[in-house]
Order: C-alpha cells, then structure tokens, then sequence
C-alpha cells in the first residue's frame, strides 16, 4: 500500500475529536485508507442494503454496536449525525470515523450537527508526491496528465482509456442523479465536456449554457453539482491589498488530470503536446497537486488568481507565513522574458510585501532581485 500523506494528521486528530470525518470523490482511496489505520474500529458500510437498513430502522441499535465505529457512506442515512452528536457528547470514549462521495451531503450535515466535535479532511487521488518513491512514477511527468491518479489504475494497473468511460459513467449513475434529477445524461455529459474545453478560464455561465442549450441557471447548478461531487474546483479571485477593475468571476479546474484529459480526447503525449489547451492543461496540474498538498498537510492555505479587465493575470495568490505569494506557470522549456511580466505589474500595485515566483518546464533555476524562476519540480516537491 502507498503510504497517504493525509495519515499522520488523521491519526493525530482522531485522538483529539470524537469524530473524524473523510471525504473526497468515489474511489480515491478512502475506504482504504481508513481500514488500514483504523483496524481496531469496526468498519460498517451503508452501501450495504442490511446495513443500511438497521441503520434507518434502528439508529441508536446500529451505532451502539461498538465504541469505535467506522461508517463509511455516512450520507446514505443521514439521520444518524443528530445521533452521533448526542452519543459523543454523552460518552467521551465513543469514535467515530465517518467518510462519503458528496461534498455537499456530508458538509450540510456536519455544519448542522457535529461543529466543534469533528476533524474534516479531503482525502482527493494521489499526489505527485505520494507516488515519486514508488514504482508507479512515470519518468516523463506527461503520463500522468493522462493516466491521472486515481489508486485503482495503478494497484490492477489499468489502461485510462479502458478505465475513465467506465468512471464517468459510473459518476452519473449515482452521485448526479442523486443530486438532481436529470433526464438528459447526455447533454450533462456535453456540459462537463465544454467544462474540460474552458478549463483554467474565468467562467462564463452563458458561454457554458450556450454550448450545450441549457439555461445559465442550470449551468450554476450543473457546476455545483461538479462541485460537490469533487469533479471540478474553482479559484475565487483575489481582490484584498488591490485597486483595480479585477475579475468578479472564479476560474474553473478539474481535481483529476485523467479526468480532464478523457473529456479533452487526450489519449497520449502526442495529442497532449499538439493540444491548444496545453498551457491551460499544465497549469490545472500544477495548482491541482498545490491544492492536494495544502489538504494533504492540512495547511488551510486559501488559493486566488488575479486577473483585470486588461487581461493582466497572475494564476495563483496565496498567502504563507505572512507574505502574499504569486506564482505564474508556464509550460514552456526555455525562460522568456514575458513570463513574468505580470508578476512585476501586480508587484507595483500591491501594497505588501510578495514572493514571486515563474514556475516552468525547464530545468535551470534563477534568484533574481524581483522573481524566482524555478522548474515545477523544485516548487512542486519542496
């Protein structure tokens, strides 16, 4: 088994709330996971029918069945959160180890019921990270922007092409129509497709509605739904320390490279490095394996972009220890002067002190007096 990084923080807290909670989308390795550092606690799953049925039946009968419980697809019955809150509060030696596909589902219900009692994580497919030591690291990172990471093609070691269609409709089937109702499966796909054909864009709800005639209510909908399910994530742009006409609107990004590069039609190095979104492709991944560190360290980190009317755009803010950080990623091999030429131009605007940073595909590294230019693998891996 890969060691997950997510481990240590999850043992750590487990000992510290009565409750830890673990989402993340459908097969990124949670039940895994969970049972193995878990062993002691009792693993009951709801997508079980007998479980699920002794759990709605009789509530306080199925979670009295052990002192430390591990429940996974919680949100299968959520009548148990309002049970769960008043067992721990009344038996401190009670655990409980609570995991689930819908972001939405698990979050309502934790929001309403177990705030102060529950440690939260997101436990998303492997991290760049997690896989440089094993066997399974590709020496040309390109592979991985078309297997993606998700742990089942590489524990049976599956071909993506063979193993995604079989996901996606998988994803449909139960996390969509669970959320909405939605007659047309086949025109939700074609959305999800011009979602991949906009990725790293600030999004247009009535561009995404034209494309696949539907309204832009049911676009916002329709994103949410991406949302909650982990399929897709979005920066907010950053507006503090800042006066300027900046973009009011998120920018759009898939969590999975495998994912993106299936609904691009992107099925080897070659289509990768003829596709037009190429740059947009590398930036998901390189903010993509950003944010599973941050949830990995459970760092808290809040990640922005910056980008005005003028088309001036930094592709990701965040802070750090005190200082705003701007980072600007290329795919490019060889440093060109304009890669950082908004960097400098936000620089001269913000009235705080920045780290600057263009990160790259090459392999030379830089300290200069106003940036750093660094190879995505020393930024990546640091």
């Amino acid at each position: 088994m890969i060691t997950r990084s997510i481990t240590s923080k999850v043992l750590e807290l487990s000992r510290k709330f009565p409750v830890v909670a673990i989402t993340g989308p459908r097969q990124s390795g949670k039940t895994t996971l969970i049972r193995n550092i878990f062993p002691d606690y009792h693993y009951f799953n709801l997508e079980n029918p007998m479980k699920r049925n002794f759990a709605l039946e009789d509530p306080q009968g199925f979670l009295a069945q052990s002192k430390k419980m591990v429940i996974d697809e919680v949100q299968r019955v959520p009548e148990l959160f309002s049970y769960i809150q008043v067992m721990v509060d009344d038996d401190p030696e009670l655990k409980f180890i609570i995991s689930g596909s819908q972001n939405f589902s698990l979050n309502e219900k934790i929001s309403q019921t177990l705030a102060g009692r529950v440690a939260k994580f997101v436990l998303l497919p492997f991290s760049l990270r997690e896989l440089k030591d094993t066997n399974y690291y590709f020496d040309d990172y390109r592979e991985f922007l078309i297997s993606g990471f998700y742990p089942r093609i590489y524990d049976h070691q599956l071909n993506p092409a063979d193993w995604y269609p079989n996901y996606v409709e998988t994803y449909i089937e139960r996390d969509v129509t669970s959320l909405l109702n939605i007659a047309q499966k086949d025109r939700f796909v074609d959305f999800v497709t011009s979602c991949a054909a906009n990725v790293g864009n600030v999004i247009n709800y009535t561009g995404l509605a034209n494309s696949v005639g539907i309204s832009p209510n049911t676009a916002k909908s329709w994103l949410s739904i991406l949302n909650q399910s982990y399929l897709v994530f979005t920066l907010k742009p950053y507006f503090k320390n800042i006066k300027k006409q900046l973009r009011k609107s998120p920018k759009l990004y898939f969590y999975d490279m495998g994912i993106l590069a299936y609904f691009l039609g992107i099925k080897n190095i070659a289509d990768y490095k003829r596709h037009y979104l190429k740059g947009q492709i590398f930036e998901n991944f390189i903010i993509g394996e950003a944010l599973k560190k941050n949830l990995n360290q459970y760092t808290h980190k809040k990640f922005f972009y910056l980008r005005d009317k003028a088309g001036h755009e930094v592709d990701l803010v965040y802070e750090d220890e005190g200082k705003l950080n701007l980072v600007e990623i290329k795919s490019g091999q060889t440093y060109q002067r304009g890669m950082s030429k908004n960097l400098l131009y936000y620089q001269s605007l913000l009235n705080v002190e920045t780290n600057n940073f263009v990160l790259y595909d090459g392999k030379e590294k830089q300290s200069r007096s106003d940036f750093n230019l660094l190879p995505w693998r020393e930024w990546i891996f640091r």
